[in-house]
């Protein structure tokens, strides 16, 4: 799928998610999402995705950290 396609369901996701609907209509056809939670899942994969695309996915760093308490 192309960036540009991504952005505009993303936004058609975002727009739905915040009028408070769970119905989106895209390119013909309708999504139902059953539940909030499941809306900002779709959300979230696929901010991941363009951002994946574009290549600005984020990078998570881990590390340990420990003290004596002192």
């Amino acid at each position: 799928m192309e960036i540009d396609r991504m952005r505009a369901l993303l936004s058609a996701l975002q727009e739905a998610r915040y009028s408070g609907l769970r119905s989106v209509s895209y390119d013909g056809k309708t999504l139902t999402y059953g539940s909030d939670a499941e809306l900002a899942n779709a959300i979230a994969d696929l901010e991941s995705r363009i951002a994946r695309a574009a290549g600005t996915a984020r990078r998570r760093r881990w590390g340990t950290v420990a003290t004596k308490g002192l």
